[in-house]
């Protein structure tokens, strides 16, 4: 299959949405373990920052331009195959059957937008400090996660996005193998093992950050 043609189809979509979103759990999982480090310390999780922007700087540019890519490849195809949805189904069921449904699946789309604002404030956060909560020092990860967490909305905030991206991850993970053929059985959303068990790691290991240095657990 050509590859406009392979992009133009509706399987195709889903492939693409599987496998960039399977990228981005990558790195998530890669992210989250960075993040836990803040329980030993402000020294390792300093050296580990240094070490991302100093020695691995280039492959962490490598990886963020893989994952932009991704996140553009994912949007986008969401976009498109909830176009296609609709167009195909104008007139809304007059009675909708949820007993193969979770609330994961229903709020797929909402959640997607939410974490996709999300990401941009994180960034802006973080990243480019272009936001600042809590005055954030150069350099200083530790101290800089300590200060923002400290401030009661934005642990707040952090916790919900969490929320919003377990239940994403639930469904997602579940999708993407679907869509790739791994998994073709378990219709019922409630036998998803390995889904739920990885989308609870990861809010869990994510969730536990923010809450911690909250409740001055780290200091």
């Amino acid at each position: 299959m050509r590859a406009p043609t392979f992009f133009a189809s509706t399987v195709g979509k889903k492939i693409v949405m599987a496998v960039s979103g399977l990228i981005m759990v990558g790195f998530v999982i890669l992210h989250m373990a960075g993040n836990l480090q803040v329980f030993e310390g402000a020294a390792r999780l300093n050296t580990y920052s240094a070490f991302l922007h100093g020695p691995a700087g280039e492959a962490l540019w490598l990886l963020r331009a893989i994952l932009i890519i991704a996140l553009i490849a994912h949007v986008v195809s969401a976009y498109q195959l909830t176009v296609i949805d609709r167009a195909a189904r104008p007139v809304p069921y007059v009675k909708r059957e949820l007993q193969a449904a979770t609330v994961a699946s229903r709020t797929m789309r909402i959640g997607g937008v939410v974490l996709l604002i999300f990401i941009v404030l994180h960034i802006l956060h973080f990243t480019t400090r272009t936001l600042q909560p809590a005055p954030l020092a150069e350099g200083d990860v530790y101290d800089n996660v300590i200060a923002s967490f400290r401030i009661w909305w934005v642990t707040l905030l952090y916790v919900i996005a969490m929320i919003a991206l377990a239940y994403h991850l639930y469904h997602g993970l579940w999708s993407s193998v679907r869509s790739l053929g791994v998994e073709r059985g378990r219709l019922n959303p409630f036998r998803r093992p390995v889904a739920i068990t990885l989308a609870f790691i990861i809010w869990a290991g994510f969730t536990i950050v923010p809450v911690a240095v909250y409740f001055h657990l780290v200091s």
